[in-house]
């Protein structure tokens, strides 16, 4: 398939419980699309009812791509979902079918179209040592050392940000260069076809809130409690991996330690997952968007199916 004649790209970002999975099933219904998921958590295999992931019969609906594609032992990356979504995208546009990219992961959007910084891979030689010096000497100690080595980037952190500092001595000793220029460096990738972006993003952040408490307590009725049970029962788990770092299992994973009870368990759950909302949309704020839809209308399904339709042509 020619550029000129590929499929459109098309878009669709939003935070959690901003009804992002119901348009994508009204969208399946009329469009061939095939649905490429930008989120952190759906490419963890066994979690699925702390990630909302679409239901069978939602999946039956179009091909979903980049579901349940790693063990929750395993760290996915924004370069890895960059590099998969440009196969994919080529691929789909290949069957003559439209690659719909659906999720709340902007980071993994903002590295598909952007390209990532020019930064070396963690050492984690460079990382016992930096972290042994530190215990020996203390944390202001190797913010100092940063200083003499790259005063601009000392002066954005706290003398006692360890996992910060402990990142800019690496980047700054494995590339001789001052922090902002290795972020300055970009990873250079063939152009990517147009994409249309739309989002849904709320008028009212109070129907936001309502719907991830109603959203959460049903995930608890359905059993988020046992998935996790199960996930530790069934893998070499521990508290700081990404997996168990997702909103809702981080909090029944100190619920299961007896670190909190389930009362705790259940408010911290629901704070959480306003709080990441609340970062989803700031980063949708600092976006180029082609269409912005309000949420909480009623229509905000059909406005996006009618958004998407006409794009498609």
């Amino acid at each position: 398939m020619s550029a000129a004649s590929a499929s459109p790209v098309l878009v669709l970002l939003g935070p959690t419980a901003s009804g992002k999975t119901a348009a994508v099933a009204r969208i399946a219904r009329v469009l061939p699309i095939e649905l490429v998921s930008v989120d952190s958590a759906l490419v963890f295999r066994d979690m699925d009812i702390g990630t909302a992931k679409p239901t069978p019969d939602e999946r039956a609906l179009c091909p979903h791509h980049l579901i349940d594609i790693v063990s929750p032992q395993e760290a996915y990356s924004a370069a890895r979902f960059a590099a998969d979504a440009r196969t994919l995208i080529a691929a789909i546009q290949g069957r003559g079918n439209i690659p719909l990219l659906a999720g709340g992961t902007m980071l993994y959007i903002k590295a598909l179209r952007d390209g990532l910084s020019d930064l070396p891979e963690a050492d984690a030689d460079l990382r016992a040592d930096i972290d042994r010096r530190a215990a020996e000497q203390g944390w202001p100690a190797l913010h100092a050392e940063l200083a003499a080595l790259d005063p601009d980037a000392a002066a954005r952190l706290k003398p006692t940000d360890a996992q910060r500092i402990q990142r800019a001595l690496e980047i700054v000793t494995l590339t001789g260069r001052p922090l902002a220029e290795s972020y300055a460096r970009r990873e250079v990738d063939a152009p990517l076809p147009q994409m249309t972006v739309l989002s849904l993003e709320p008028s009212d952040r109070a129907w936001l809130h309502r719907r991830v408490e109603a959203r959460f307590d049903a995930m608890l009725a359905q059993g988020l409690v046992d998935e996790v049970r199960r996930l530790r029962e069934k893998y070499a788990l521990d508290a700081g991996m990404p997996s168990m770092r997702c909103v809702g299992y981080r909090q029944v994973w100190n619920y299961l330690q007896g670190d909190i009870d389930a009362a705790a368990m259940r408010d911290t759950g629901i704070y959480a997952t306003r709080q990441l909302a609340k970062r989803q949309i700031t980063w949708l704020r600092s976006m180029s968007i082609d269409q912005r839809i309000d949420c909480c209308r009623a229509d905000a399904v059909v406005q996006v199916m009618d958004a998407f339709a006409a794009r498609a042509g």
